[in-house]
């Protein structure tokens, strides 16, 4: 049986790490557009490079929580492939194995001009003057406001795939992942937890749970397990 588990900010943001959802516009004293778009690069690459660097202090210090680690526990009785809006790691160390980051990865850059030269680098500072192998200047591997998603279809691909889908930690407000709800099929099981979940009228098989991740998931993982 293959379950298929889309997160978003909320998981996170039990963890300890702050989110731009609820902030005005303003992440962490930061204007969005200036730190998390093309245009906000172009502009100030050396405070795009600053934000990002402080994000990735900040995930070092900061846990999965009882979300992260009941969902690793699922690998041991399903087929768990998770599609993840959060660029953090915790996902994987919580245990998770089969993870699909839509929006890049923190602890990971690539090449400005050879977006295919991708390099983890940890929680490790970058700035500018850090180059990849063919001597171009490396970004945060982040897909930012503006710039396409490039894993969407695949993630629609799994979403298909799915005998239960699990939604956790979004209120499905953001575009293009909000979407994925729709590639489920009739017969999927549908499961939407989030503080600020609203009712949803696009999928008949869909039990809301207007709960935090950390109080709400483990008990349904227990559940599932037991129930299949």
């Amino acid at each position: 049986m293959k379950v298929v588990v889309l997160t978003g900010a909320g998981i996170s943001a039990e963890s300890g790490l702050k989110t731009f959802r609820d902030s005005n516009g303003l992440w962490e004293e930061y204007n969005v557009e200036e730190v998390a778009s093309y245009n906000g690069w172009v502009r100030n690459p050396g405070l795009v490079m600053e934000f990002y660097n402080k994000r990735r202090s900040q995930l070092s210090g900061v846990q999965p929580n009882a979300a992260h680690t009941a969902l690793a526990l699922l690998e041991n009785k399903f087929d768990v492939h998770i599609i993840t809006q959060n660029v953090d790691d915790l996902h994987e160390r919580a245990g998770s194995t089969t993870i699909t980051h839509l929006h890049g990865e923190l602890t990971k850059v690539r090449s400005l001009k050879y977006p295919e030269l991708i390099y983890s680098i940890g929680y490790k500072d970058i700035k500018l003057g850090d180059l990849c192998e063919k001597g171009e200047q490396l970004r945060p591997h982040i897909v930012w406001f503006g710039e396409a998603v490039p894993l969407i279809e695949y993630a629609a691909q799994i979403v298909e795939q799915a005998d239960i889908l699990l939604i956790i930690g979004t209120s499905l407000q953001v575009y293009p992942a909000a979407g994925l709800i729709h590639y489920a099929s009739r017969k999927c099981k549908v499961y939407l937890i989030d503080p600020q979940a609203e009712n949803y009228y696009g999928n008949s098989n869909i039990v809301i749970m207007k709960e935090k991740a950390g109080i709400a998931v483990p008990p349904l993982v227990k559940e599932l397990m037991e129930k299949h």
